[in-house]
């Protein structure tokens, strides 16, 4: 497992994962140690993607190059496209939706597993 990386929630109270990437406007960003532990980092607020069903382009290219730090997105959804185009980007999109703590515990026994192969 690398020795820290950074994982943005989309959250609209910060207490869950309950957000659609496409029309989240907020994601905290936080910071997760060798040992899986995590401390926030910053709130970023961001245009939604979708609007009404329709999806802007140059929208999703925004956001997913304003979390290009981060290693992973945590969201309840994601479409297929924004999906794509975040691995194209190098950053892996999870749905994990539930208790903030309790998805990114799965996230770093995902990533603890990972790391054996």
């Amino acid at each position: 497992m690398a020795d820290h990386y950074k994982v943005a929630v989309a959250t609209s109270d910060g207490i869950v994962v309950n957000q659609h990437f496409g029309r989240a406007r907020t994601f905290f960003i936080y910071d997760i140690d060798e040992e899986g532990g995590y401390t926030l980092l910053e709130t970023r607020n961001l245009p939604p993607v979708c609007n009404g069903g329709n999806h802007e382009d140059s929208k999703l290219e925004g956001n997913i190059q304003k979390l290009a730090d981060c290693k992973y997105i945590l969201v309840s959804r994601i479409g297929m496209g924004a999906a794509a185009r975040a691995e194209q980007a190098g950053i892996t999109p999870m749905e994990l939706p539930g208790m903030i703590g309790d998805s990114i515990d799965r996230l770093t026994a995902y990533e603890k597993i990972q790391s054996l192969f």
